[in-house]
């Protein structure tokens, strides 16, 4: 019962729910899986080497480990759900299978909690912001909702991916207050 009552709460004193009114009152939340190794991101270290700041490599010092799915997902795991105390992963919102990559691109798919999610869009906006924040420029990167999770998918898949768009929302001084509040570390993790 306190668990209810702390979630009630949340909701209740959330920015972005507005008049007690969310889109998922009751979302299935998972338990984390924790991965064995620990990713460059997690340690703290860059995720590619910045020529100006690094010493001349020599021979297997200078073969850089290429960036992969698994870190990838480890950055945008802990993401925080806008409306619920938890994070992307636990509401099983994204998860490792979901991301694709190619030489320079990457496709991040996420799948929102109900075909009517009003937060799809914010929720992809983080997983973008969280990406351009922590991957090397040279990275072409697409964020989509799964086909056929959402109502508005091609509405929301358009908006996620056009550049000017993105730059309008991030010019947004309470938009992107509430992206920071989603990108804080959920649920144990700490991926910041």
């Amino acid at each position: 019962m306190l668990e209810s009552r702390s979630i009630k709460i949340y909701i209740l004193t959330h920015p972005l729910v507005m008049n007690g009114e969310i889109f998922n009152a009751n979302p299935t939340v998972y338990a984390s899986k924790r991965s064995t190794r620990k990713s460059k991101f997690e340690a703290g270290q860059s995720l590619w080497i910045d020529e100006q700041y690094q010493p001349e490599l020599t021979g297997s010092e200078s073969e850089v480990e290429p960036i992969d799915e698994d870190e990838i997902f480890d950055l945008i795991r802990s993401i925080a759900d806008p409306e619920h105390p938890n994070s992307l992963e636990e509401l099983r919102v994204v998860s490792a299978e979901q991301i694709k990559m190619g030489d320079n691109h990457i496709m991040v798919e996420f799948t929102p909690t109900v075909p009517h999610c009003g937060m799809s869009t914010l929720i992809g906006l983080s997983i973008r912001v969280r990406l351009m924040r922590s991957l090397p420029q040279r990275f072409k990167v697409d964020i989509r909702v799964k086909p056929g999770s959402h109502q508005s998918e091609l509405a929301v898949n358009k908006q996620l991916n056009d550049k000017e768009r993105v730059a309008a929302a991030l010019e947004n001084p309470a938009l992107v207050e509430t992206l920071e509040k989603c990108l804080e570390p959920v649920g144990g993790h700490d991926s910041r």
